[in-house]
């Protein structure tokens, strides 16, 4: 079966399809023939259980460790059963707060959000939950950047190493050029890749593909 009947049967969009292969939650076996892959009636199966345990709120990673035999299923349903409870606290007390400035007659002109902020804080403390701006994509975004130019400053250290070599040992001048030209061009796929990271963060794709 190819994967636009499965779009269609389960109700998953190709590109999450693809995300869980990725995530190593599938591995439907390729036509011999073509190359493409050929999702078999098992594989269908499985997509319709990720489906209902990802409508469900579980992990991508507690899905995997059920496959894997690493977690029972009861466990991990035990252990979500807590992680709504508290999201149901958290709903409740923004209702409360919410609840208050409509009590208040707030109105946006007239708004004084410092008291309501300095509420929440409070409320923080006590463990509850607020949507935290902004953080999550800064976040990625930091940790993509730190890692993409680390690689980057090795990839430059390997070049500099290059030309010290040839100051000191010469050699051909056209063997030099295509041995930094290697870690030239990966620093050029690395920024390429940082690229389209970003503006995959920027667009929630990665989190909207981890919803279903």
């Amino acid at each position: 079966m190819k994967i636009n009947e499965v779009e269609q049967q389960v109700g998953i969009t190709k590109k999450n399809i693809r995300f869980y292969e990725q995530q190593g939650l599938l591995n439907p076996k390729r036509n011999m023939e073509n190359g493409y892959r050929d999702y078999a009636p098992e594989d269908i199966v499985e997509l319709k259980k990720i489906k209902l345990l990802r409508k469900l709120s579980l992990p991508i990673d507690e899905i995997r460790k059920i496959q894997h035999g690493d977690l029972l299923l009861e466990d991990a349903l035990h252990r979500q059963l807590i992680v709504l409870e508290r999201e149901k606290i958290n709903l409740q007390e923004t209702f409360g707060l919410c609840h208050s400035l409509m009590e208040d007659q707030c109105q946006y002109p007239s708004l004084v959000p410092d008291e309501y902020l300095e509420r929440m804080v409070e409320m923080e403390k006590e463990g509850t939950k607020f949507v935290n701006v902004g953080n999550d994509i800064i976040q990625k975004k930091r940790g993509s950047v730190i890692a993409a130019g680390t690689f980057i400053l090795f990839m430059l250290f390997l070049v500099c190493v290059m030309i010290w070599g040839y100051v000191t040992d010469p050699i051909p001048l056209w063997m030099l050029g295509v041995f930094i030209l290697i870690p030239v061009a990966v620093i050029i796929m690395v920024i390429i890749a940082l690229t389209q990271r970003i503006k995959e963060i920027e667009g929630g794709e990665e989190d909207v593909a981890r919803k279903y």
